[in-house]
């Protein structure tokens, strides 16, 4: 997202120096958020900041954010180099943007969706060994927080919390082995490209949707055994799964190994 993470991501001290120097510069840094960051139901913020230097913010910088004008200032040479930017004399760039932007030309209309309420989930997901119930690690958020590279984030108009129970099930758990791309013994590449290939039931049934919505609000402050066993039965009551479905389901999900999708005996 950024092309240099030292420039535009900086700590709270940092940010508050920034503030300090010149109140405006809050306007153009948010939090930030990384794929190791994003927990099943939670997230954890490491107080890290980014300057949304968006496209075209170069115009009006040094001028309109004089304080973070000067910090970008200290990072030009290595800025101008990006491949985005002018490139090197042996690797020419393609000039896209200004220096003091950054990468990829974020529109300042698309750093606004992360003020949306959002699905939140890191691009490698991996099972760990020692707590195999911590999977799948979807995550929401309705706080202005952006997210890097290693993240993805899905804005989540319409019945948010019946979304992400979903892709923390049984069924979700059962749906990724079988869409996302397998990057080892325990990892998934969890791609937006995959996840859309994943099948969200379809219901007029509002009564079964709220009742998931009240548990995954529950399991967001805190996610117990019993809840996240009614949630579960309440996707297998939609999907009309039989018993012996359900119990084929919850065999192949307690297999480690991510590439072992043969029938579950």
């Amino acid at each position: 997202m950024t092309g240099l993470n030292e420039a535009f991501i900086i700590t709270k001290e940092k940010r508050d120096e920034l503030v300090e120097k010149d109140a405006k510069s809050d306007e153009i840094i948010r939090p930030i958020l990384r794929g190791k960051d994003i927990g099943r139901n939670s997230y954890t913020f490491a107080d890290l900041y980014v300057i949304t230097a968006y496209k075209g913010i170069s115009l009006i910088m040094k001028e309109t954010y004089p304080a973070v004008f000067e910090h970008l200032k200290q990072f030009e040479e290595r800025l101008r180099k990006r491949g985005q930017c002018e490139g090197t004399a042996t690797s020419p760039g393609s000039n896209q943007h200004h220096w003091l932007e950054l990468d990829n030309n974020v529109s300042r209309e698309k750093l606004d969706d992360f003020n949306s309420p959002k699905i939140m989930w890191a691009e490698t997901m991996r099972i760990h060994k020692n707590n195999r119930t911590n999977f799948p690690r979807f995550s929401f958020c309705d706080e202005p927080m952006t997210t890097d590279k290693t993240c993805f984030i899905a804005i989540a108009k319409d019945h948010p919390f019946f979304i992400l129970g979903f892709m923390n099930s049984a069924i979700g758990r059962y749906s990724l082995k079988r869409c996302v791309s397998i990057l080892d013994d325990g990892g998934y590449l969890l791609q937006k490209s995959y996840l859309e290939t994943v099948l969200l039931p379809s219901t007029s049934d509002t009564e079964t949707i709220q009742q998931v919505e009240k548990l995954v609000e529950d399991a967001l402050h805190d996610e117990t055994p019993e809840v996240r066993r009614k949630i579960d039965n309440l996707y297998y009551k939609l999907f009309s799964f039989s018993q012996e479905e359900i119990q084929f389901i919850e065999k192949d999900n307690s297999i480690l190994n991510a590439r072992n999708l043969s029938v579950a005996k």
